[in-house]
């Protein structure tokens, strides 16, 4: 973890760097007006969308949530209705629940294929592919177990439902950490870098927002130099993500009460109706909302980066002895 990128940006620097900048323009201006100057580029203005990946969407999680229920309430009516279904895994519905979750599970394969075979590009993207992965692995692992009607069997039936559990299980948990290092589930994986650099830009919009901007540049700067400290071991990493978390909350809370009085205090002064108060404090609070999350995803960037390369080792072995399990399963159901 990179602890240099907060303090390299002092939101002092950079307003004075502005301010400067567009004082020596206009002596410019001034002074070579017949003369036909190029003017020097300039980076583009940060908008809200730029940080569009810290912001907690809530409508959001409304499809998952609904994928996730009934998928939850499928696997509960298999369950309550075991004794009564009447499938059993060597005929009819229930054997071709089999076949049918076998198969799903087999094209399992497609995306890690995809992500290294160029000659694949035509059956699909690999963001195309990494969604497939997870809707066919969940398919595939529900179909299996209404097949095995939520029983035990033999040997080789119970080893390969057993890997097939652990298997669904480490998906869902790699699902969670592909999320934290990613911008996105679907996006580029992220920067430690860029996302300190997002959250130094986020603090020069606050800092010229507020009236008075001193206390709370101190205190957005001490929670980053925080965030910014994050130990390198796993346990220590399991302590220090949820520490970070509440530090967050408690000081979004404490910078939120500062500007709401602090805009208290300037707008009657200067006359300003409460629309227009509440206004500039929601303005602030969102950009502080997001300064937060911005600390708090490199602070447990490299803690989920460290997990996600463990689950990884885990995961792939996992998956190829589920394959190894399936065709012993099957190859003994057939022909023994």
């Amino acid at each position: 973890m990179t602890d240099s990128a907060i303090s390299e940006f002092p939101v002092e620097r950079f307003i004075a760097r502005r301010r400067r900048d567009a004082s020596d323009n206009r002596t410019a201006g001034a002074t070579s007006r017949p003369q036909t100057a190029v003017a020097p580029s300039r980076p583009r203005p940060r908008t809200k969308a730029d940080f569009a990946q810290y912001r907690t969407r809530p409508w959001a999680n409304v499809i998952p949530f609904t994928f996730s229920t009934a998928i939850v309430a499928v696997v509960w009516i298999g369950w309550l209705n075991r004794d009564d279904s009447g499938l059993t895994p060597e005929s009819g519905v229930g054997y071709w629940l089999g076949i049918a979750g076998s198969g799903l599970m087999l094209l399992l394969l497609l995306y890690p294929l995809r992500k290294r075979m160029r000659s694949l590009r035509v059956v699909g993207t690999v963001a195309f592919w990494f969604r497939a992965h997870m809707i066919l692995g969940v398919f595939g692992s529900v179909l299996i177990l209404w097949h095995a009607n939520f029983r035990l069997g033999s040997i080789n039936s119970n080893v390969a439902l057993a890997a097939m559990l652990f298997v669904s299980t480490s998906g869902i948990f790699g699902r969670y950490l592909y999320s934290k290092i990613h911008l996105g589930l679907y996006g580029r994986k992220a920067v430690v870098q860029e996302i300190l650099a997002d959250a130094d830009a986020l603090k020069g919009i606050i800092g010229g927002n507020l009236p008075v901007a001193d206390s709370v540049v101190a205190q957005l700067n001490a929670f980053a130099r925080l965030g910014t400290a994050a130990p390198k071991g796993i346990l220590a990493g399991l302590v220090f993500v949820p520490v970070i978390s509440l530090r967050g909350a408690a000081v979004r809370m404490r910078l939120i009460a500062d500007a709401r009085q602090v805009m208290a205090v300037e707008g009657k002064r200067l006359g300003r109706s409460r629309r227009v108060r509440r206004q500039q404090l929601a303005c602030v609070a969102d950009h502080v909302t997001l300064h937060i999350a911005a600390v708090k995803k490199a602070a447990a960037f490299a803690f989920y980066e460290r997990l996600f390369r463990l689950w990884h080792v885990f995961h792939v072995p996992l998956f190829f002895l589920l394959v190894i399990a399936a065709i012993i399963h099957v190859f003994a159901a057939h022909f023994f």
